[in-house]
């Protein structure tokens, strides 16, 4: 008995500083990469939730950009980095729902490579065009677009981005053709957007509701269910005739898999208090976007529900990537 207890003290001493070290996370910076250029939505945000975060832990949160592949690219960096709570990744509907449906090759599995941690926002699309497009309604733009079969292009921030599937969702809808250019990164498509050369958007609303206001552009119906507080005079599209429409662009916190199951609930009580802050809350919706921070088990079974519900738009639009 007496060995046995010796060696029991032995063995939990030998694990104090591990266990000193799980208690005492975060005890170094973290890094929460964002798959898509810098002045997108989901940098918009990240720099929101990082910001609020290196406040609460005591530990700077530093955002890197790394674009590429539909953002592909930076999410299997975070896929593939230490499951130790200092590396984060901003996900869309397109890197953890629908890049699975759409690419030959995926670098990551958009479900077993991830640990969730919340849903940080869903963020308004609002169909804008060209002032120099004929159109101040939906019904005025598809009867436009039925006698132009295939002239028309519109822009979104890659093949499968939110902006690529709303496009596409409505071409299904509606039963109209367009042609698709994608860019890299919703944000690189403004000036071509606003110079007329792509006359057509489903775009992120923060992207482009100074360019609503100013003129530049004009807002022909918002891809939520309800109205946009910030475009109340906006009809939604399901107003417009197209009732079965329903698109956004959501962004969510992961890590990777693997992380404790205690990092990953600290962190969503983290950024559900920040986006919790009246001060907070008040910018992003003012901005387009609907605050969340739902919990783990939530995030995960609304990503599965947004593949399955995609599943149909991206067969039928025959959307591939080798």
């Amino acid at each position: 008995m007496h060995r046995y207890l010796a060696t029991l003290c032995l063995a939990l001493l030998a694990n104090v500083p591990l266990l000193a070290r799980a208690g005492a996370y975060p005890d170094r910076p973290l890094k929460m990469v964002v798959p898509f250029a810098a002045g997108a939505s989901s940098d918009m945000l990240a720099r929101t939730v990082a910001e609020g975060l290196g406040a609460r832990l005591g530990q700077p949160v530093v955002v890197e950009n790394r674009a590429g592949a539909g953002g592909n690219i930076g999410a299997d960096v975070v896929a593939k980095a230490a499951p130790d709570g200092y590396t984060l990744g901003i996900g869309s509907i397109g890197t953890h729902a629908t890049n699975g449906l759409i690419y030959a090759a995926m670098p990551y599995d958009t479900i077993k490579d991830f640990a969730p941690i919340t849903l940080v926002a869903a963020v308004s699309l609002v169909l804008v065009v060209h002032p120099s497009v004929p159109a101040h309604d939906v019904r005025e733009l598809i009867a436009y677009l039925k006698e132009r079969p295939g002239k028309i292009s519109y822009a979104s921030g890659g093949v499968g981005a939110s902006q690529h599937l709303a496009g596409e969702l409505f071409k299904y809808l509606a039963k109209v053709d367009m042609v698709h250019v994608p860019y890299k990164g919703s944000a690189g498509s403004v000036p071509d957007l606003i110079s007329g050369r792509v006359p057509v958007m489903f775009a992120d609303l923060p992207l482009v509701l100074s360019y609503i206001q100013n003129g530049s552009l004009r807002a022909l119906a918002v891809g939520d269910r309800e109205r946009s507080p910030v475009l109340p005079a906006v009809p939604t599209l399901a107003e417009s005739g197209l009732p079965d429409y329903q698109a956004n662009a959501w962004y969510g916190l992961f890590a990777p898999a693997g992380t404790p199951p205690d990092i990953v609930a600290r962190l969503q009580r983290e950024v559900a208090a920040i986006l919790g802050q009246p001060d907070v809350r008040k910018r992003l919706v003012a901005q387009g976007a609907n605050p969340s921070g739902m919990a783990p088990d939530a995030f995960k079974a609304y990503q599965r529900k947004e593949i399955d519900r995609w599943k149909t738009v991206v067969q039928a639009a025959h959307i591939k990537m080798d």
